[in-house]
């Protein structure tokens, strides 16, 4: 988590409401039918009941107040709006508290395809709608108290274990790979490459192999994890995950599956 963002945060007024432009709210429904269409052979369908629960409006930006009325009501999250980029300590603390983070600007049409730091479509779009299934919701929650007892060296391994389960994680169902992160089921152009590209990865979810390898967050992933089902999520939220990240330290981290970035002229 960096905290240095070209986007300002928008801030809530005293009854939670955060004020966009009809230029953003236009933005919002641009970004909402471009990408449904996309997804809706590609996620998986605890996704699609997520948003079916959550019932998003297509014309305007969500209030976070209205959503989380739904997920308190289903899993007992919320959503806390909160500036582009926040520090560890903060985001930890926030989903240990059951609350998620959700950066309160949307981007702006230059930005529509690629956006680094995560923006409101990202938030609610791709990720509460997630947090309406109890694995997921209570998956995010272990992990946040996980978060908050590591020290610095733990929160890189435990970073590993959201960017390939919450962020860009792929789900075995009847129907085949289906999408389940909501970094990728926010992005069109991943949303293809992840299920259908023949250039990335596909190995078997296994907690230790994930906290073992390494990620770039600015290119299309070159590999991805893919659970056996959602209930594993379950399972994963009452193993000691720091007691994992010290195994996988003992076992070394895999050769990165990315080139290498390439250094800016000074």
């Amino acid at each position: 988590m960096g905290t240095s963002s070209a986007y300002e945060a928008k801030v809530p007024d005293e009854n939670g409401v955060i004020p966009y432009s009809e230029e953003e709210h236009s933005v919002w429904t641009a970004l909402y039918e471009r990408q449904l269409p996309l997804i809706q052979q590609r996620v998986c369908q605890p996704f699609l009941d997520g948003l079916e629960i959550l019932d998003l409006p297509r014309d305007r930006i969500p209030q976070p107040t209205e959503v989380s009325r739904v997920l308190q009501a289903r899993t007992g999250w919320e959503v806390a709006p909160v500036p582009a980029l926040i520090n560890f300590d903060r985001f930890f603390a926030l989903l240990a508290e059951r609350r998620f983070p959700a950066a309160s600007f949307i981007r702006s049409r230059k930005d529509m395809n690629y956006l680094q730091e995560p923006d409101i479509f990202h938030e609610i779009f791709g990720h509460a709608t997630m947090l309406t299934h109890q694995a997921f919701a209570d998956f995010t929650e272990a992990y946040g108290k996980a978060g908050v007892r590591a020290n610095r060296q733990e929160r890189v391994f435990l970073a590993r274990l959201y960017w390939f389960t919450v962020e860009f994680g792929l789900l075995q169902t009847a129907e085949g790979v289906r999408i389940c992160g909501g970094g990728i089921a926010s992005s069109p152009g991943e949303t293809r490459y992840a299920l259908e590209s023949p250039e990335p990865l596909r190995r078997p979810f296994d907690p230790i192999d994930v906290l073992r390898t390494p990620y770039r967050i600015d290119i299309y992933q070159p590999v991805y994890y893919i659970l056996d089902r959602m209930e594993d999520l379950f399972e994963l939220a009452r193993e000691d995950l720091l007691g994992l990240i010290r195994k996988a330290r003992a076992l070394g981290e895999f050769t990165p599956t990315y080139p290498p970035k390439k250094q800016e002229a000074a």
